[in-house]
C-alpha cells in the first residue's frame, strides 16, 4: 500500500508499521506502488513525484539527485503539457522493477533548444528501478528522448 507520501506503508502483522526496506513487500504492492508513480506522473504533480524518489536516487548516464530528477521532468512538463506515461508491461522481483510504458505528448514549449513543432509524439521507455523504503533509489533505462529528439526534427 502506499501511504500517499511515497513512502511504504503497512505489513502482514502491522498495517500502520512503517516498512524500512523491501522485506516483506509483496510483488503485487511494487505493481500497485508503480501505478501509484505514474498516477502522480500523469497528473505532472511534481511535488508527489519528489515523493516516489530518494533524494539522493542515483540514475545511469544522468545528473543523480532528486532535483536533477524533478528539474528533468519539469523541463519535459514545459514542452508537452499533455505528457502522458502508459504501461506496457512490469515485472517485478524483490527490489527491482523493469517497466516497458510508452509515452507521449505534443510538442509545443521549447525542448532541448528546439523550438516547438506542434508535434505529437510517441516514444516506448524501458526502465529497471531499485525502490527501497518506497522510493526510487536506483534507475537505469532508456528516457526515449533519442527516438523523442529524431521525432521532432523529421
Amino acid at each position: 500500500m502506499s501511504s500517499g507520501d511515497g513512502s511504504r506503508r503497512g505489513s502482514k502483522s502491522d498495517p500502520g508499521e512503517q516498512v524500512a526496506d523491501n522485506e516483506g513487500v509483496e510483488p503485487w504492492e511494487m505493481r500497485e506502488w508503480y501505478a501509484d508513480y505514474l498516477d502522480a506522473c500523469n497528473r505532472h504533480d511534481l511535488d508527489a513525484i519528489r515523493a516516489f524518489i530518494d533524494p539522493s536516487v542515483r540514475r545511469a548516464h544522468l545528473p543523480g539527485g532528486v532535483d536533477a530528477w524533478i528539474a528533468d521532468v519539469a523541463d519535459l512538463f514545459h514542452a508537452f503539457p499533455d505528457w502522458r506515461w502508459r504501461r506496457i508491461q512490469l515485472v517485478v522481483e524483490a527490489d527491482r522493477i523493469a517497466a516497458h510504458v510508452r509515452t507521449s505528448g505534443t510538442h509545443l514549449g521549447v525542448f532541448r533548444g528546439i523550438a516547438p513543432t506542434r508535434r505529437h509524439v510517441n516514444v516506448a521507455e524501458f526502465g529497471m528501478y531499485r525502490v527501497t523504503s518506497g522510493r526510487i533509489a536506483e534507475f537505469s533505462g532508456t528516457t526515449g528522448h533519442h527516438e523523442l529528439l529524431a521525432q521532432l526534427q523529421d
